[in-house]
């Protein structure tokens, strides 16, 4: 890339992630633990950082408190070099209102626009898991002088109705059309089963998003959301392009997880994510060291499988300790597994414990859930209804420190 072009991250954080209950229901979506020592936020700072694009502002919302204690806790940057990545609550600085959507956040956000005054500016949903090198993105914009690149992802067009669906224009780069959730989504020209989606993530030329975001804040049409004003603003222009993720390479990607990208809005996708992290080839690995995913990495000792404890197929953090049986199923920190206990395709979360002969599958458990001994999540189907959150693909769910029944 020629010369050292500025780069101001803004990763968009402030999301209520309702579908995702009752894991959001005392904290922010991009808070909510993964892969048994993660938060979902760590993935998008993970790829800026690794790419070199160290002056991050996370904007927050909704129940942040844990959001923001784990940024400013893990993501402590380099002073010395200006580096940083600190968490931005809503302020009210341009009157008495909270966000009225994502293009409205950045808007009242524009003083750490004008403070850093960047070449670019990458803004990244906070809630997706995915390895990107922004740079090759980045590299794109540039190279074809776009005012706006927005990074897709081919999905089955039957999937794509919750997403904003980038129909290209026959250059392959300029985007003809931008459509957000489309009830009926076009297919691709010579692909009508697939469309292009979008993954939440832009690199807006510094000016060009804020000349935007001055527009839509005098339409009183708008919905002052990125997807869906600010893209169809800038596509109606042809001043916006599109990035194809699948020509996305970061070092050390194996065959399997390269292109894996997932939206975890929903208990069922959130459920598959984790699926996909526990085989002896899994679709997505969280051990990359040339591309690491950091999060703070805790002060518990080893997890310990004691005598009588099997494990298979699984993803077990420190602290854990395991009496029973274990199988295809992650595990967060401090989590107890006692003997005679039978845990099945299922996430649990930090220091859920799981009593003497209790039986747990095909659940989700929060924090600090406590499983008495002889108790069945996962065994009896209308029992469970009537307990916990159940989702449409049967994923059954309980909040953090939940009564079992």
């Amino acid at each position: 890339m020629r010369g050292n072009p500025s780069v101001l991250g803004i990763v968009l954080a402030g999301g209520a992630g309702k579908r995702l209950m009752p894991l959001t229901a005392d904290r922010a979506k991009p808070a909510v633990t993964f892969g048994g020592t993660y938060r979902l936020v760590d993935f998008v700072l993970s790829n800026l950082v690794n790419a070199g694009m160290m002056r991050i502002c996370v904007l927050t919302q909704y129940k942040s408190h844990s959001l923001d204690r784990h940024v400013t806790t893990t993501w402590r940057m380099s002073s010395l070099l200006g580096n940083y990545v600190t968490p931005v609550p809503a302020q009210q600085r341009l009157g008495p209102r909270w966000y009225l959507g994502s293009a409205d956040a950045i808007l009242q956000s524009l003083n750490l626009v004008h403070d850093e005054q960047p070449d670019y500016i990458a803004v990244f949903g906070a809630d997706h898991v995915y390895r990107m090198d922004p740079r090759q993105m980045l590299e794109q914009h540039i190279e074809h002088g776009a005012g706006v690149t927005v990074a897709g992802i081919k999905v089955p067009r039957t999937d794509a109705s919750g997403f904003g669906v980038i129909t290209p224009a026959a250059d392959g780069v300029t985007v003809e059309r931008f459509l957000e959730k489309p009830a009926d989504p076009p297919g691709l020209p010579g692909d009508p089963g697939h469309v292009f989606a979008s993954m939440g993530n832009y690199l807006f030329t510094t000016k060009t998003l804020i000349d935007a975001l001055y527009e839509d804040a005098e339409d009183p049409q708008s919905v002052h959301d990125m997807g869906g004003s600010i893209l169809p603003r800038l596509t109606a222009a042809g001043v916006a392009q599109v990035y194809d993720f699948d020509t996305n390479h970061v070092p050390g990607e194996t065959a399997r997880d390269h292109g894996y990208w997932r939206d975890v809005g929903t208990l069922d996708a959130y459920y598959d994510a984790h699926m996909d992290l526990i085989s002896d080839q899994p679709a997505f690995t969280l051990d990359n060291r040339r591309w690491p995913i950091y999060t703070h990495p805790g002060q518990l000792a080893p997890a310990k499988i004691a005598a009588g404890g099997i494990v298979g197929e699984s993803v077990i953090s420190p602290g854990c300790v395991i009496r029973g049986q274990v199988t295809r199923s992650v595990l967060s920190l401090g989590v107890v597994v006692d003997p005679g206990a039978v845990v099945q395709g299922s996430v649990l979360h930090d220091a859920v414990r799981i009593g003497r002969g209790a039986i747990v599958r095909g659940a989700v458990l929060d924090k600090n859930v406590d499983v008495p001994p002889g108790a069945t999540i996962g065994v009896n189907p209308d029992r469970d209804r009537e307990l916990y959150t159940v989702s449409a693909g049967g994923v059954i769910a309980l909040g953090k420190g939940q009564r079992v029944g």
